[in-house]
């Protein structure tokens, strides 16, 4: 049994990821600021299931609040600690940059410094395969430079792989770092592409398209996500005799940054085509230009993953919009 401390466990994500180590026995603290970025309702669900399992509990308050999260840190005495709980969203940021400097930047700051001060065995931090930016060589590999971030948001989330890397030098702490690339699934994120065009396809309003639907994902259902987050906790960076075939392992820290995909480049057309076929009703269709800060592509090379875990996420995106528009049913009673 692992003592796992986990940050957003009332979101998208960490409510899965917390939920499995809960199924495997698992000792799981988890930390959320339960925000107002989207419904709380839906948050709060996704904790009152967490709390029906024996050996979770959770505290509520701010990334920002130092002090609150050194004391739950502490308090629980984590062998591993999962930072999840962000300032998410890549559209948002355009309108509030100030929040992703708060929640991602010094709330970050503050995770890897109770992690320090509990000692923990490893410390795995999310990013976004948002921080390949400009990056046009696909499928992206970890080795690759990242430098043309195009958002405020994955500038955050490249500026914590680089904090992570000093945190890592500086305290000989191991941390892996992990790329998510469009992660979907029940329990979702209202403000996620899936979700929308779900709700408006069954609610007959019209669905933007950004780019005019040219555009490619590499679609990662979330069950997939965070069985590699699972496998990677017992993947801890070390010397160089840790590392693997095709790693990123630095020359100068124990860490390591890691791709998680699907590895299956979609485009959205597609994508918008399962969701139609699995409700049985045509989108009304709102053809518009790229967004700001939006990217025509993303695609991950997953072998690294592979190398260190001996698993690859492989759920077919149909099968994926199949379980999603299921969920969504039930949960909506539609």
């Amino acid at each position: 049994m692992t003592r796992v401390f986990v940050t957003g466990t009332a979101g998208f994500i960490g409510f899965h990821l917390a939920r499995l180590l809960l199924a495997e026995g698992h000792q799981v603290a988890g930390y959320d600021g339960m925000t107002d970025y989207y419904d709380v309702r839906l948050k709060q669900r996704r904790h009152a299931m967490l709390h029906q399992t024996p050996g979770f509990t959770a505290t509520e308050a701010m990334l920002e609040d130092e002090a609150a999260l050194g004391a739950a840190v502490t308090g629980f005495a984590p062998d591993v600690i999962v930072h999840l709980a962000a300032q998410a969203g890549v559209r948002y940021s355009l309108e509030n940059p100030r929040a992703y400097i708060d929640s991602n930047v010094i709330g970050t700051l503050n995770v890897m410094e109770a992690a320090r001060e509990a000692g923990v065995r490893h410390l795995l931090m999310a990013s976004t395969s948002s921080v390949y930016g400009a990056n046009e060589d696909m499928p992206f590999d970890e080795r690759q430079k990242a430098d043309t971030q195009l958002t405020i948001y994955a500038a955050t989330k490249k500026a914590n792989e680089s904090m992570g890397h000093a945190w890592a030098h500086i305290h000989r702490l191991p941390v892996t770092m992990f790329r998510f690339f469009t992660v979907y699934g029940p329990w979702g994120r209202p403000d996620m592409a899936l979700f929308k065009f779900t709700k408006g396809i069954l609610e007959g309003t019209p669905i933007d398209i950004y780019n005019y639907g040219e555009m490619w994902r590499d679609f990662t259902y979330v069950d997939d996500l965070v069985r590699g987050i699972r496998l990677l906790i017992d993947a801890v960076p070390g010397g160089p005799e840790t590392a693997v075939a095709g790693d990123n392992l630095s020359p100068a820290a124990p860490f390591r940054v890691v791709n998680i995909g699907n590895s299956d480049k979609v485009r959205l057309l597609d994508f918008i085509d399962a969701i139609e076929a699995e409700i049985g009703r045509k989108a009304i269709r709102n053809y518009m230009p790229m967004q700001t800060g939006d990217v025509p592509a993303t695609w991950a090379d997953a072998g690294l993953l592979q190398a260190l875990t001996g698993y690859r996420p492989e759920t077919p995106f149909r099968e994926g919009v199949r379980r999603f528009v299921e969920w969504y049913r039930a949960y909506h009673q539609i």
